[in-house]
C-alpha cells in the first residue's frame, strides 16, 4: 500500500491556486485516477517565507533538503532493509538520514515519494515544480533528486537560480518572473535608506507578474508571489 506523506507548511506565498492544485495532484495516491480527485483550493492563510540574505541565488540544499534527523542516526553499516538490499544511490540518500529507531525503508520511501511528486507536478507545469522546490513545498528535494531521481536535475538547477517570496538582500539586478498568476502579488526594490527604486502591484489572476530589479537595489521585498525565477 502506498503511504501518503503529509505536505509541510508552505514557506512560499499564499493564495497560489494553480500551484496548490498541481501539488495536491502530485501528492495523491497512485491508486485510482489522481486527476479526477484533485480539485484546486484557494489558500487564505499561511506563513510567508524569507529568502536567504546573500547576493547569490538560494539553493534548495539550504532549506528543506537538510537531513531530517538531528538526533542519533544509524551508521551506514546498518543501513539495510528487512529483505533485499539498497542500491548504492539509495544508501547515499539514507546516509546520516535515518534515526536509530526508524526503519531505513520508511525513510527511503519518503524520498521516493518526493521524487514522484516532483515528476507528476513537472508533467503538468515545470515552473510549478521548480517553484515548489524553491519554496520548500517538496521536502528534501535536493537530496532526493541527486540520489533517487537524477533525471529531474534540470529542475533542481533551475531552482538554484531563483529565490523564494519574501525579503531578499542584495539581489542580482535583472528581470524576474513570479511563479504564480494569483492576484495580489506585489513587490518593491529598495536602495539605500529604504528608497523605493521600483515597485509593482499585482496584475490580477491569470496574468504573469514580472519584476525589474535595478542596479543599486539593496533589498527586494515581495508578497503573494510564491517564488521568483530570472525571466
Amino acid at each position: 500500500m502506498h503511504t501518503r506523506i503529509p505536505r509541510p507548511v508552505r514557506r512560499g506565498a499564499v493564495g497560489v491556486v494553480a500551484l496548490t492544485a498541481l501539488l495536491a495532484l502530485a501528492g495523491c495516491s497512485s491508486d485510482g485516477d489522481a486527476e479526477a480527485k484533485a480539485k484546486p483550493t484557494q489558500s487564505t492563510s499561511g506563513k510567508k517565507a524569507t529568502a536567504t540574505t546573500d547576493s547569490q541565488a538560494s539553493t534548495p540544499s539550504e532549506g528543506p533538503s537538510a537531513p531530517a534527523s538531528k538526533g542519533p542516526v544509524l551508521p551506514d553499516a546498518k543501513l539495510s532493509p528487512a529483505t533485499g538490499s539498497f542500491t548504492a544511490n539509495e544508501k547515499k540518500y539514507l546516509s546520516g538520514r535515518v534515526p536509530v529507531d526508524m526503519d531505513p525503508a520508511a525513510v527511503l520511501q519518503t524520498g521516493q515519494e518526493t521524487c514522484q511528486r516532483i515528476e507528476r507536478t513537472a508533467a503538468h507545469d515545470k515552473n510549478a515544480a521548480i517553484g515548489a522546490i524553491i519554496s520548500g513545498d517538496l521536502p528534501e528535494a535536493d537530496a532526493a533528486i541527486k540520489q533517487l531521481c537524477p533525471k529531474q536535475q534540470p529542475l533542481l538547477d533551475a531552482a538554484a537560480t531563483g529565490f523564494a517570496d519574501g525579503t531578499r538582500k542584495n539581489p542580482e539586478p535583472g528581470t524576474y518572473q513570479a511563479l504564480t498568476t494569483a492576484a495580489g502579488c506585489t513587490w518593491q526594490a529598495m536602495g539605500e535608506e529604504g528608497k523605493v527604486l521600483a515597485a509593482g502591484p499585482g496584475t490580477g489572476a491569470g496574468k504573469k507578474v514580472t519584476a525589474e530589479i535595478p542596479a543599486g537595489t539593496r533589498t527586494f521585498v515581495s508578497t503573494g508571489c510564491y517564488a521568483w525565477l530570472p525571466a
